[in-house]
C-alpha cells in the first residue's frame, strides 16, 4: 500500500461516508440504478421491454464483475459502454435493452447530480452541528470580557461569546447557501446526444408526452422535482461552479474562524484541543502549536483554489457538449466535496474541545482597559466640571507616555498618572472605580442572546458525535 500515490485526502483526511460516497462502486452502482429506472419507465409507457428484464436487472444490481469492465474497457476505450457489457452478461435476458435510447450522460451526469446532493446533505448536518457547538461556546461566554482587536491592535473590548457569534453568523450564511443549493439542484433526465431527445421521438413515435413522462417518472425515482428545461448533451457546467461555490464560500468561513483561534491561541487566550500525549514540536518539546486550526487553514486553501477549476470548465464549454470537462471533473468535484468534509471533521473536533484561559484573558484586559477606559474617565471629569478639550490633552499625553515605557520594558500607571493631575477632579480611587470590565463591553451579551434565539430552528435537535481525526 505503501509503493503507489494515494490522496491525503483519502488516507488521512475525509470521513468514511464521503469516502463511500464518492467510491467507484457507490458511482457504478448509481449508473445501474439510472439503468433500472430507465428502463421500467419505457416499459410502463409501452416500448418492447417487460417486466421480466426489468426485474432481471434489479435482481444482478449490486454484483458488479469489475475484471469483466475492466477488460472491456481495455478493448473498447469507454468506460460506460464496458459496464453497459458487464451489466449485460449479468442480466442476459436484458442486455439487449440496457441504455436504450440513452447516452453516456445520461448515467454519468445524473448520477454526478445525485451524488453532490447527497454529499451536500452530509455536509449541511456537519455545518449545522458546528454551528450548534459554537452557539453552545456563545452562550456559554457570551458576558466574559476580552480585548477587541482592529487591525489586530487592541482595540474596545467585546466578550469572547461575542466573537464566537461573528463565526456562527458565516457560518449560518453559508448553511443557507448550501440549502438553497440542495434545493434547486435539477435533474438532466434521458435528453439524447444533443438535449433533443431525438431518440426519444423515434422510440415513442413522436408522442411528446410520453417522453416527458419517461423523464418525470425517472426524476421522481431519485427524489427530483424538477429537470432541465433545456440542455445539450449535459447538464449546464455552470451547476458545478455553484455547488463548489458554496462549498468555498464555508472554506473561507473556517478559514477565518481557524485563523482568529491561531492568533489567540499565540496569546494564551483561547486553545484549540491539546491531548495529553500529543506532541507539538519534534525539536522543541514544550510547544503546543495550533496545528488543527493551521490545517483548516491549509485544507481551505486548497478548496477555495479549487473552485476556479468548476469556473474555468463552464466557460469552456462548446456549442452543446465538449469532452475536456470529464478528466477535470473527475478529479476537482469530488476532492472539494473530501476537502469540504475534511475542514468540517477538524472543525467540529476544535469546537468542541475548544479552551478559554479566562485568566490570561482577564490579564490582557486589565492591561489595556486603563487606555479604554480614558473616554469615560474624560466624561466623568467633565461632569464634574472638567474641560473636555484640556483633559483630552492631558490623556493624550500621559498615554503616550505610558506607551513608551511600556515599550521600554519600565513600569507604568497610567490611571495613577491620571489622578495626579486636579483637573478631572478624582481621587486615584475614583478613576479606578470607572474600570468595571463589564461597563465596556457595551450590548455584547444581549446581542449574543438575541441571535442565538433567532438562529434556533439551526441549533436545536442531537448533535453529531465528533469524528476522530488523525493527526
Amino acid at each position: 500500500m505503501y509503493d503507489k500515490y494515494e490522496s491525503p485526502l483519502s488516507s488521512r483526511y475525509a470521513s468514511d461516508f464521503m469516502l463511500k460516497l464518492f467510491s467507484q462502486d457507490t458511482k457504478f452502482h448509481t449508473w445501474r440504478q439510472l439503468w433500472i429506472e430507465l428502463a421500467q419507465a419505457e416499459h410502463d409507457l409501452g416500448l418492447p421491454i417487460t417486466q421480466e428484464q426489468v426485474d432481471e436487472l434489479r435482481a444482478n444490481k449490486e454484483y458488479i464483475d469489475y475484471e469483466c469492465a475492466a477488460k472491456r474497457e481495455k478493448e473498447v476505450r469507454h468506460d460506460v459502454m464496458a459496464h453497459v457489457y458487464t451489466y449485460g452478461k449479468a442480466a442476459p435476458s436484458a442486455a439487449g435493452i440496457i441504455h436504450l435510447g440513452a447516452t453516456s450522460c445520461y448515467v454519468t451526469d445524473n448520477a454526478d447530480l445525485i451524488l453532490y446532493r447527497a454529499a451536500l446533505c452530509d455536509i449541511r448536518e456537519k455545518l449545522r452541528n458546528a454551528i450548534r457547538l459554537a452557539a453552545k461556546f456563545a452562550d456559554q461566554y457570551k458576558a466574559v470580557p476580552t480585548l477587541g482587536y482592529t487591525h489586530y491592535q487592541p482595540a474596545q473590548l467585546v466578550t469572547v461569546g461575542k466573537r464566537a457569534s461573528l463565526w456562527i453568523r458565516d457560518m449560518v450564511s453559508d448553511l443557507e447557501d448550501i440549502d438553497h443549493v440542495i434545493g434547486t439542484i435539477k435533474f438532466l433526465g434521458c435528453r439524447g446526444t444533443t438535449g433533443t431527445e431525438a431518440s426519444f421521438m423515434e422510440l415513442f413515435e413522436g408522442d411528446t408526452a410520453k417522453i416527458d413522462e419517461m423523464n418525470r417518472k425517472i426524476a421522481a425515482a431519485f427524489d427530483f422535482d424538477e429537470i432541465y428545461e433545456v440542455n445539450g448533451q449535459t447538464y449546464p457546467r455552470k451547476e458545478d461552479s455553484r455547488i463548489i461555490n458554496v462549498l468555498s464560500l464555508f472554506a473561507q468561513t473556517a478559514s477565518k474562524i481557524a485563523t482568529d483561534i491561531r492568533l489567540l491561541q499565540h496569546d494564551g487566550q483561547i486553545e484549540e484541543p491539546f491531548e495529553a500525549s500529543q506532541i507539538g514540536s519534534s525539536a522543541m518539546a514544550y510547544k503546543r502549536n495550533p496545528m488543527r486550526s493551521e490545517r483548516i487553514c491549509s485544507l481551505s486553501r486548497y478548496l477555495i483554489a479549487d473552485a476556479l477549476n468548476a469556473h474555468m470548465t463552464a466557460q469552456t464549454q462548446w456549442l452543446e457538449r465538449t469532452l475536456d470537462d470529464s478528466a477535470n471533473k473527475r478529479i476537482s468535484m469530488p476532492e472539494a466535496f473530501l476537502c469540504a468534509d475534511a475542514i468540517l471533521k477538524l472543525l467540529n473536533n476544535v469546537l468542541d474541545g475548544l479552551r478559554v484561559n479566562e485568566k490570561v484573558i482577564e490579564k490582557a484586559v486589565n492591561e489595556f482597559l486603563p487606555f479604554n477606559a480614558t473616554e469615560n474617565i474624560m466624561m466623568e471629569a467633565v461632569k464634574r466640571g472638567g474641560d473636555r478639550q484640556q483633559l483630552h490633552e492631558i490623556i493624550r499625553t500621559c498615554s503616550m507616555d505610558a506607551v513608551a515605557k511600556k515599550k521600554n520594558g519600565e513600569e507604568y500607571d497610567l490611571l495613577k498618572d491620571l489622578a495626579s493631575h486636579p483637573e478631572f477632579h478624582m481621587t486615584e480611587e475614583e478613576i479606578r472605580a470607572v474600570l468595571d470590565p463589564s461597563k465596556f463591553i457595551g450590548r455584547c451579551a444581549e446581542q449574543v442572546e438575541k441571535y442565538l434565539e433567532k438562529i434556533k430552528p439551526y441549533t436545536e435537535g442531537e448533535g453529531i458525535e465528533s469524528e476522530e481525526i488523525n493527526v
